[in-house]
């Protein structure tokens, strides 16, 4: 079972191909790891053992029989328990009614869903401590959040419960506890994807998080595509992104940018950034301090959040209420959600909405433009600190304010680029000197998703990452 954990989806599915294992041998190994494992993590918080070994019967898809988590938020999958990290869902038992696009297609390509991944509530923190399952540990320190919003997701994926899991990313919330838990994390293209508008922002994306960098190549390759009625959509790439990995990579312009105006950057991270930079130097690349300055514009993304920030609270509450059948009340949900909600009680009006969406897309654009000024990537820190101790970003002993004020530095970098629909990703490329993980993130331009897959192989290649596995692992 040891060896099985250390092997990333694509190998396991190329073993049921072969007939070395059965999707049944993957499936029990899985929920042995778990049951084994996660009670010091709390990743996988719903369990569903029998449903996976049920599904696992047919392995039919090009991932047949792979073990896979659910995110508790975003995609659902007609059945199973969806509570968004909500205790009065979860007590209510609400299952979804139905597939979202994104659910059906991990059933299509073979996954076996065994549990749902720990997420706060309705995803709206950089930390997973929801109140209704309790906070999910980090496997390289138990004390330290394991971030979020897919938080679980990433823990699981860590310690090798599983070896790739749904997640979401609406701010940072797929490349933030990637990077802290030592994970590959893209954000893909907006567009690249077909997601459900009913269950996410416009600025998320949906796709997952794993180990190895083929895991994310070939789930790119799998899950990309439109549907008719997308909001987004983009040309299909020229080639499979698998394909990318080994490939010679052009001479690049690449700018880094290892600082935040007005705020502290860990060293450790500024570090991992200069690493990197010498890395893609010494690749041929030209690398240079640069940075498009407009994404710290601060006074903008301030006031776009006092117009989208009230909107997206109330509209996590009117889902709750439809979910529920009833009105909410100040008990169904944690006092993070419903302070919020209440700081935002004076209505938007129409005039504000459309002129803040208005200044959304011309700070997307100034972001942008710098990519088209003659860069080709940009290079950050992914979080501009390590992995907290999980006290640190506790709701209930800090407040909602400082609480907000905490998560506004984690997504100084990731939040730009969900405004942009740019791809970015982030990579396990360095440790501190007491052992956690710093992610570098890679930015490129709208639909150049191909480019960072080149260039991160570039760089897996010089600093890999595969044999460092947490100190919790299966």
């Amino acid at each position: 079972m040891d060896e099985i954990a250390r092997m990333d989806a694509v190998e396991q599915a190329a073993r049921v191909r072969k007939g070395e294992l059965s999707a049944r041998e993957l499936v029990e190994a899985a929920i042995a790891r778990i049951e084994r494992v996660d009670p010091e993590l709390n990743a996988a918080v719903i369990r569903l053992h029998a449903e996976g070994r049920a599904a696992a019967a047919p392995a039919s898809g090009p991932l047949g029989g792979v073990p896979f988590l659910l995110k508790d938020v975003g995609a659902r999958q007609a059945g199973l328990p969806y509570t968004a990290g909500n205790r009065a869902l979860r007590e209510a038992g609400f299952r979804a009614r139905e597939d979202s696009s994104v659910g059906a297609r991990f059933r299509e390509i073979g996954l076996v869903t065994l549990g749902k991944s720990n997420t706060p509530e309705f995803g709206l923190q950089s930390t997973t401590q929801p109140l209704a399952y309790g906070p999910t540990r980090n496997p390289w320190d138990p004390s330290r959040s394991s971030g979020g919003s897919s938080g679980g997701a990433c823990a699981a994926v860590a310690a090798g419960l599983v070896p790739a899991a749904h997640a979401s990313d609406g701010a940072g919330s797929i490349r933030i506890p990637a990077a802290w838990c030592g994970l590959v994390g893209l954000k893909p293209s907006r567009g690249r994807l077909a997601v459900d508008p009913r269950l996410i922002r416009p600025t998320s994306v949906e796709f997952a998080v794993g180990r190895s960098l083929r895991d994310t190549a070939a789930l790119l390759d799998l899950l990309q595509g439109s549907r008719p009625g997308a909001l987004w959509s983009l040309p299909p790439p020229h080639r499979p992104y698998a394909a990318e990995l080994g490939a010679p990579v052009e001479p690049l312009r690449v700018g880094l940018c290892d600082s935040v105006p007005g705020a502290s950057v860990h060293p450790e991270c500024a570090r991992a950034v200069a690493l990197t930079g010498a890395l893609l130097d010494s690749f041929g690349h030209r690398v240079e301090a640069s940075c498009p300055e407009a994404i710290f514009a601060s006074e903008e993304r301030a006031l776009l959040g006092l117009v989208f920030g009230p909107l997206e609270f109330r509209a996590c509450l009117a889902d709750l209420a439809e979910m529920l059948g009833r009105p909410v009340e100040r008990d169904d949900v944690e006092p993070f959600l419903w302070e919020l909600a209440d700081w935002g009680a004076v209505p938007v009006s129409a005039d504000q909405y459309l002129r803040a969406a208005e200044l959304q897309q011309a700070w997307a654009a100034r972001i942008a433009a710098w990519w088209a000024g003659g860069f080709d990537l940009l290079v950050t820190p992914t979080v501009p600190e390590p992995a907290l101790p999980l006290e640190e970003l506790d709701a209930v002993r800090l407040g909602t304010g400082p609480l907000l004020d905490r998560m506004g530095l984690h997504m100084v970098f990731t939040e730009p680029f969900n405004a942009t629909g740019q791809p970015a990703l982030t990579l396990p490329l360095h440790w501190t000197p007491e052992g956690l993980p710093v992610g570098v993130q890679l930015v490129a331009a709208l639909g150049r998703d191909d480019l960072l897959m080149r260039v991160a192989a570039q760089l897996e290649s010089a600093r890999p990452w595969r044999e460092r596995i947490p100190p919790i692992h299966a």
